[in-house]
């Protein structure tokens, strides 16, 4: 049932004519025609457009920092060109996130929350929120030893006891290493540009995982029939008796990915791939992920036609060439036998 806002009459219709009556109602079904339908949550539906948190949406954006302009990352191949960027042979592209699920700085997702697909702006990012501010105490001294002979330089990226840092002096055996992020104590400013929603289920996975992995992966969903144990109510009333189960067809919705030796060689993946799987199981309602390898060719590899087709064919071949030389199986078996009673 649809709930309206009625406006309008607030007079009592006692004491008019026939006619005055009959406007009355003709005004009051024309405001309840065109008053604007509630949601669940008592809101206008006018007020809940544009963009909100849980949309999938496509980003173009580019990030520098405030005080020397620095590019901190980018989705636009021509800033990359411009900045050195894209001899990483990363590709340049608009990004996949998910609004409201932390993959983009909060004050961005705040500034689009609301906006429609076309949309731009630009907001400045604290360094708090951005890389955090810069703290003195993860400025500290290390022996040399622990860092290796090749990075006792300054301005050195090394790790040391588990932590990321780089090298600001090296005096001696002893070095000095900041420990705080790179940007840290920096303001970014965020240039973006909603260029649209993602609807497709697979396109929304595929931007999932390519935000953890720099993976061109195929993928695709279907409903797979999957026999599986569910627990059944027993009629046993002792409470240490065995749960009674029964074997079940149920619909599973997986989300199949072809691997490649990238993903398997990948070590994102290979440390994460559980929370990785789960993440996108759970931003899109599946129930399972399946990374599946598929060996392609037109027939046997010469291990296979060797050790199948190969061993097949030389038995047949032995067997006529026994019969072709008209030779008796028994007679080879008795000679056999003979010598060795000789021996």
């Amino acid at each position: 049932m649809r709930n309206v806002i009625l406006k309008g009459r607030t007079g009592d219709v006692s004491g008019m004519s026939d006619e005055q009556e009959a406007d009355v109602a003709d005004d009051e079904e024309t405001q309840t025609e065109d008053a604007p339908e509630e949601t669940q949550d008592g809101t206008d539906e006018e007020a809940e457009s544009g963009l909100s948190k849980g949309d999938f949406v496509r980003l173009d954006y580019t990030a520098r920092t405030v005080e020397d302009g620095n590019v901190v990352d980018t989705t636009d191949a021509e800033v990359a060109e411009e900045e050195g960027l894209d001899e990483e042979g990363r590709e340049f592209e608009p990004r996949t996130v998910v609004l409201g699920e932390g993959h983009i700085f909060e004050s961005v997702e705040d500034a689009i929350v609301g906006e429609e697909v076309g949309d731009s702006g630009s907001t400045t990012i604290p360094a708090e929120e951005a890389f955090g501010e810069q703290d003195p105490e993860q400025v500290r001294t290390v022996s040399v030893e622990k860092i290796p002979e090749d990075d006792r330089y300054p301005g050195a990226h090394v790790d040391v006891d588990g932590d990321h840092g780089y090298v600001e002096t090296v005096i001696g055996g002893r070095a000095r290493v900041d420990f705080n992020h790179p940007l840290a104590g920096e303001d970014v400013e965020y240039d973006y540009e909603v260029v649209e929603t993602v609807e497709d289920r697979v396109e929304k996975a595929q931007g999932l995982i390519s935000m953890y992995l720099d993976a061109d992966l195929d993928m695709w969903v279907e409903t797979d029939e999957v026999e599986e144990e569910v627990v059944v109510e027993s009629d046993d009333d002792d409470e240490d008796a065995e749960p009674d189960t029964e074997t079940r067809t149920v619909d599973k919705e997986t989300l199949y990915i072809e691997s490649t030796p990238q993903l398997a060689m990948n070590q994102q993946w290979m440390f994460q791939k559980q929370q990785i799987a789960q993440d996108v199981m759970d931003q899109l309602g599946l129930d399972r992920v399946i990374v599946q390898e598929t060996i392609d060719g037109g027939g046997m590899g010469p291990m296979g036609g060797m050790m199948g087709g190969g061993m097949g064919g030389m038995g047949g071949e032995i067997e006529d060439a026994l019969e072709d030389a008209d030779v008796d199986e028994d007679e080879i078996v008795e000679e056999l036998e003979g010598e060795l009673d000789e021996e």
